[in-house]
């Protein structure tokens, strides 16, 4: 049993050793001069056995990008989890999210420049990170509702509207953005008050019984 699992766990940290020699080298000189011929020497392996894992260099572009947003997705179902009330958890969520884009466009601008090509062009991998994110922010919202803390409404249009508002902070593309914009903190703030149930106004029955009288009295 102990070999069978040696065997079927190969192939995938070749796999991984591919992503990661790529990933180096993305990082130093960029995803556009990089060859396959490069990834497959430092990985230590030849050109036709990186053809084996990936179809093509495109293949293995998108298969970087996926794991550069585990990287964000990671970060983000950690502070999902973090308690509090709902909207505290929205702001960590996508606050983690910000927060790794922001490092990674200052520290590894060529991976930066990876990121914003593959989100302009909605690889698969985007695709899949984006349908995780609304995985996470949803039943937050939901949980939200269900306390009486945000108004009612459908969990996932609420979702799909907060992160449209919160896509400047969120996309890599958007970071490059120049212009006027507020803060994160007070874009979310404006956010939240969109979010947030609004207090029920006392019926007339309730109201204090107030004598009306004319203005200079």
């Amino acid at each position: 049993m102990a070999e069978l699992i040696e065997v079927q766990s190969k192939p995938a940290r070749t796999r991984r050793s591919i992503v990661q020699a790529a990933i180096h080298l993305y990082r130093e000189i960029g995803h556009r001069k990089t060859t396959v011929a490069d990834i497959a020497r430092s990985a230590s392996m030849s050109s036709a056995n990186v053809y084996r894992f990936f179809a093509c260099k495109q293949a293995v572009e998108d298969a970087v990008v996926a794991e550069l947003l585990e990287d964000i997705a990671i970060a983000a179902t950690k502070a999902a989890r973090t308690g509090g009330s709902a909207l505290s958890r929205l702001q960590a969520t996508l606050g983690a999210i910000a927060e790794v884009n922001q490092a990674r466009r200052a520290k590894d601008p060529k991976l930066h420049e990876l990121m914003v090509v593959a989100v302009r062009q909605n690889w698969p991998a985007v695709v899949r990170h984006t349908d995780r994110i609304r995985g996470l922010v949803r039943p937050i919202i939901g949980t939200g509702e269900a306390s009486g803390e945000l108004a009612s409404g459908s969990p996932m249009v609420l979702t799909c509207c907060l992160l449209d508002a919160m896509d400047a902070y969120l996309s890599p593309p958007r970071l490059d953005e120049t212009g006027i914009r507020p803060s994160f903190e007070e874009m979310m703030h404006f956010c939240a008050d969109a979010l947030r149930r609004a207090p029920t106004a006392p019926s007339v029955s309730t109201m204090p019984d107030v004598r009306l009288r004319a203005v200079g009295e």
